[in-house]
């Protein structure tokens, strides 16, 4: 008895020398712990190999694809790290990305001002947003089941709206319309300063840099986003200590659609039509990038940075399989796969990390 004692004894110390080590650490041993450095890494080694593999990879014009590709999944991203830190999920972002897109381009095609489309698009997007966070919010329903719902009644209403055609006559505004899409900078000469060797980075880039640093200085440096992360840690802890834990869960959704409606608009504007199928199949793609970016899908982690490096990485795959000649329908096993790989890079607790689930298993084996 006085051994297990001495043994429990023991086994506390170490833990609690653990995570004394774990508050000690510096700021080196935090970058080799985060995820999204070592996807970091992983997306630099994989650009080298395919700029020797194939030259024309590395060109500037592939590079000024890539980042106009992956900008508004990185956009979308962002509001689902803020849902995700929470301990939700949103899985209406690319219904609501049809739906923002056929309102906008229906005011546009009735000849309003591309402001008051744009707007009447926004606002159709934040009240989907905004169902989604007070059924989960106030109501207290699964945030997979509003959301699912949500995906099927946004794209429903897409499609009603358009009577399943495309709209693209945007009218007398349409040249502002597209330029905000199609806008690039820096421009390389004649039209521009820029030197040759400089990619001409899309106004989608752009956004979502700006939204990016927001986002980033929120989560760092506020009350609210402390807050969010209160809640994904310890729900009830936050309710506590007087976090008004509903209102800023609402909050989260609201700015998921909110995010997923700029990248709507962005889209609509760079392809100068609008289509009720805007946005299929996104949510994968964007849970994709913010999860292989080091979002825990249990709530509690995530950052500004992890969203956008994890959507790059999975653009830069999909490039490097045209490039490569590799058949696109296996795109989707790959991304499969990398959602897997990177939960099971996540679960480092002490309990639950894969260097104990391993040894545990050899051992018990052995036994």
């Amino acid at each position: 008895m006085q051994h297990s004692q001495a043994q429990l004894a023991a086994e506390s110390h170490a833990e609690i020398s653990d995570v004394v080590g774990i508050k000690e650490q510096t700021v080196l041993q935090t970058m080799l712990s985060s995820q999204s450095f070592w996807v970091t890494v992983a997306l630099a080694v994989l650009v080298i190999f395919m700029s020797w593999l194939q030259p024309s990879f590395g060109t500037v014009e592939n590079v000024t694809n890539v980042t106009r590709n992956f900008a508004p999944i990185g956009i979308m991203a962002l509001g689902m790290t803020v849902v995700l830190i929470t301990g939700g999920i949103d899985l209406s972002v690319g219904s609501v990305m049809g739906l923002v897109a056929i309102v906008a381009g229906l005011l546009l095609t009735w000849h309003h001002p591309w402001y008051v489309a744009f707007g009447a698009g926004l606002l159709a997007g934040l009240a989907c947003g905004a169902f989604n966070g007070f059924f989960v919010a106030y109501v207290g329903m699964p945030s997979f089941v509003v959301t699912l719902g949500m995906l099927s009644i946004a794209r429903s209403l897409a499609v009603v709206i358009s009577g399943n055609q495309m709209l693209y006559q945007f009218g007398p505004d349409a040249p502002i319309v597209k330029a905000i899409g199609q806008a690039k900078w820096p421009l390389r000469a004649p039209a521009g300063w820029a030197p040759h060797w400089m990619p001409e980075l899309s106004s989608h880039f752009w956004v979502m840099v700006v939204l990016g640093l927001a986002v980033g200085f929120v989560f760092i440096f506020t009350a609210w986003g402390r807050h969010l992360f209160a809640i994904g840690g310890n729900e009830h802890a936050a309710r506590l200590t007087g976090v008004p834990v509903d209102w800023i869960k609402f909050q989260a959704y609201v700015f998921s659609a909110f995010c997923a409606s700029i990248a709507s608009l962005l889209l609509l504007g760079y392809s100068g039509s609008a289509i009720n199928a805007m946005g299929t199949g996104y949510e994968l793609r964007v849970i994709a990038g913010t999860v292989i970016g080091g979002a825990s899908l249990m709530g509690g982690y995530g950052s500004a940075y992890g969203a956008i490096i994890g959507s790059a990485f999975l653009e830069v795959i999909r490039n490097a399989l045209l490039m490569a000649g590799i058949d696109s329908n296996w795109q989707g096993a790959l991304v499969g796969a990398f959602i897997i790989l990177a939960v099971l890079l996540g679960m480092q607790s002490p309990a639950t990390s894969v260097g104990v689930w391993v040894r545990a298993m050899f051992a018990s084996k052995r036994g």
